[in-house]
Parts: structure tokens; C-alpha cells; sequence
């Protein structure tokens, strides 16, 4: 074995303690007993890493449960205290900021929008830079606290040696943007505090498996949908290191030959008929009454009333329009099943769970109609479950993931 690639004393230390913390996260609280046959160590290791996370304040007491024939055990969790993580969403109609305790519960969270200025990088830097000092403020929180600051954008992302993270991303006007770079020049955190930039999808993609309906699964396929396209693949149902999540492109894979011009400059893009800036445009198209400065958000909210009307029979061109987009989002469903054969296949986004209660069963039906049989009837297609800032969430499990996989070295030094 190459000298470079032993293992040393303390990278089994930083391994054991990974081991525990993962455990006690997503299948805690559980007793010293119970943390043995969870993780694969002996209970002297059991023993050893625990002593040393409580130390550490990674580890409280989470109460006591009655042994048969024995003393009561005490219940260990992840001390939600003990650290803070910030997750960051630059979406499409906003740049939301939260501020979380280890347990991912929300402490404070601020939001700029984006409708009237787009993509422009400098006003964006400004947006974050101003929203993390807000969620710091309103969170009374020390910035010395933090282990991680996570970020979710739209695009390609790539990784430079002396850039840090770079973004792509052709439907927003960015080329090779350095901003993990930009973002270390404009918010004011500690230079030790890590930053963790990733496609928006990827950062839903992670939450939903962690925390939402993508729980427990082998894989799943996670749709961001907003007023772009985007999905991931999950290839593992473990958030660990063994766990693969690949970005897909799927909003421009092309499901109608020579059709609509998407907003990335080819013709007929799954984005150009189900994103929510291609619905404004084809409802507007359709006769829709819709106000000229009126957003993505409010376009769509206006088509779902007038289609899906409380009382009443729905506008036809609305109902119209909507099946049409249900027969396109299941058509690239299927080619999702196809392709990955996920166990899963969730819809998230803030439009994909507008538009998901009045067209899952459609969408359902016409991705069984396109999909190969066997595949379809292995796959199960759910809303996500997290809500539409679930980005923001799966931004703030960036850091939170590092810093287990490193055993909480952050806090212990090594």
C-alpha cells in the first residue's frame, strides 16, 4: 500500500467518531449498548468516541430507557446546540438565507427578491452578503460558531485549486463565475468557516433524503422545479461517504422536436413547457389576463386559480394548458425511470408543489404510458415533503454532512 494512503491512528479516531455521529443523527437518540451493533465497534470503542464527543459537547444526554433485568441506559442524541450551519438559496425569484441549530431547526431566516434584477452577480453578492449578516443578527448567533456555510445555485459547478468553486450556468447569463471566491471578498464570517457551493438540485436532492420522502430509499430522482428545470439522482439511500449524488441537466432534455426556444437558446426543452417562466409566457400566449410585470410566482398562482376555480367549472385554456404540462412532465419522468430506475422519483421545487396536487396523478399516468412497464412499476412518484425552501435546508446539510464525515473534527482538532 502506498505510504500515502495508510491509514493512521488518528484517521481511525476521526472514522469511528464519523460513525457514531452518523448513527446517533439519523437513527438517534440510542443507548452506548444499542450504538455497537449500529456502527460495527466494539464497546470499548463505543466507549472511548463517546467520552470523547461529550467532552467535546457534540454528545448530550437524551434521556433514560428501562433494561430488562439491568440498570436503565441512558439515550445519547447529536447535541443540536453545539454547532451552527447557514444554508443559502440562490433561487430564481429570491436569495433565501436561513440560519440552523445541528438538528437543522430553523433560528432565523431572511429573504431578498430577485424578480426585477435577475442574475446580476454584484447585486447578488450584496443579497447574501446583507441576508447572512441578518440571520446572524436576528440569531443573536457568534459567528465562531459556525461549522459550515452551504450554498445551492442554479448550473454547472466546478472546482479550482485556486478558485474554489466556479459556476456555469448558461439560462442565467453566468460563465465561469468564481463564487466561492466573491462570496469569501463580501460576507463577513470567519476565514476558518467552510463554504460548500453545489447545484440547487443536488442541496434538495440531499435534504429530501435526509429529512423528507427520499427517507430509507436505495435512490430516488429528485425534480427541482421552479421557474427553471432541474433534478438530481441519489445512487444511495445512507447520507455518508459512500452515498453518490449526481446534478442532472434534465429541464434541457428535449421533449418536442423543433418546439418552444428555451431560455438556454435550443429549441423544445422540458424547462420551455414546465418550468414557471415558460408557463407565464404560454398562458399569456393562450389569452391568459395577465398584468405585464407579473412574476413567475404570481403567473402561476393565477393560472392554477382560474383553472382549478373554488367554485365553478375551470377556463378551458388553463385546463388546457396544464394537461398539456402534465403530459410533457411525465414523458421526462419516464425518461428518469428509464434511464436510472430510481426507487423513487420525487417533485419538489416551489412550482413543482404548486402545480403537484392538481397534476400528480396525470403526471403519474402519462409517465406509465411512456416509461418501460417493468421499470415504472418499481418506481414510486411522491411530491417532496420539505416545502419550497427545502433548497435552504439541503444547502445547510452541505457543511453539516463534512463536518460528521470528519468525525467533528472542527471541534476536536483532529
Amino acid at each position: 500500500m502506498a505510504e500515502g494512503r495508510r491509514r493512521t491512528v488518528r484517521d481511525l479516531r476521526r472514522g469511528n467518531r464519523a460513525l457514531v455521529l452518523q448513527r446517533l443523527y439519523f437513527d438517534g437518540p440510542l443507548s452506548r449498548q444499542e450504538l455497537g451493533p449500529a456502527t460495527g465497534l466494539s464497546s470499548g470503542s463505543i466507549s472511548n468516541v463517546v467520552s470523547e464527543l461529550v467532552g467535546a459537547g457534540l454528545l448530550e444526554e437524551a434521556g433514560v430507557v428501562d433494561s430488562d433485568g439491568g440498570r436503565p441506559r441512558t439515550l445519547l442524541r447529536v447535541a443540536p446546540g453545539s454547532g451552527l450551519l447557514i444554508g443559502i438559496d440562490v433561487g430564481e425569484t429570491r436569495v433565501r438565507v436561513e440560519l440552523f441549530d445541528l438538528s437543522l431547526t430553523e433560528l432565523a431566516r431572511a429573504e431578498r427578491p430577485l424578480a426585477q434584477h435577475g442574475y446580476d452577480v454584484e447585486r447578488i453578492l450584496s443579497h447574501v452578503r446583507t441576508a447572512v449578516a441578518d440571520v446572524l443578527r436576528d440569531g443573536d448567533a457568534d459567528p465562531g460558531r459556525l461549522l459550515g456555510v452551504g450554498v445551492g445555485v442554479p448550473g454547472l459547478i466546478e472546482h479550482s485549486a485556486s478558485d474554489g468553486a466556479i459556476v456555469h450556468g448558461q439560462t442565467i447569463g453566468w460563465s465561469a463565475v468564481p463564487l466561492e471566491q466573491l462570496l469569501r471578498r463580501v460576507v463577513e464570517i470567519p476565514a476558518e468557516v467552510p463554504l460548500f457551493i453545489d447545484n440547487g438540485a443536488k442541496a434538495l436532492g440531499q435534504a429530501e433524503m435526509w429529512l423528507g420522502g427520499g427517507r430509507g430509499a436505495a435512490s430516488a430522482a429528485v425534480a427541482l422545479i421552479g421557474s427553471g428545470v432541474g433534478a438530481c439522482v441519489v445512487h444511495a439511500a445512507t447520507p455518508d461517504e459512500s452515498a453518490r449524488t449526481d446534478a442532472l441537466e434534465w429541464g434541457h432534455t428535449v421533449v418536442h422536436i423543433r418546439g418552444r426556444r428555451c431560455r438556454c437558446g435550443s429549441l423544445g426543452c422540458l424547462e420551455a413547457y414546465v418550468g414557471a417562466e415558460a408557463l407565464r409566457e404560454r398562458w399569456r400566449e393562450a389569452g391568459g389576463p395577465l398584468p405585464a410585470e407579473a412574476d413567475d410566482e404570481w403567473a402561476l398562482g393565477a393560472l392554477l386559480a382560474v383553472a382549478y376555480p373554488a367554485q365553478g367549472a375551470g377556463d378551458p385554456a388553463a385546463l388546457a394548458l396544464l394537461a398539456d404540462t402534465a403530459e410533457y412532465l411525465g414523458a421526462a419522468v419516464a425518461d428518469l425511470i428509464n434511464l436510472f430506475r430510481p426507487e423513487r422519483i420525487l417533485l419538489g421545487g416551489w412550482a413543482g408543489l404548486l402545480l403537484g396536487p392538481h397534476l400528480l396523478d396525470e403526471v403519474r399516468r402519462h409517465a406509465g404510458e411512456y416509461a418501460l412497464e417493468h421499470a415504472a412499476s418499481r418506481t414510486t412518484i411522491e411530491l417532496g415533503r420539505l416545502g419550497a425552501d427545502a433548497v435552504t435546508v439541503g444547502a445547510a446539510t452541505l457543511p453539516l454532512s463534512a463536518f460528521m464525515t470528519r468525525g467533528g473534527t472542527r471541534l476536536l482538532g483532529g
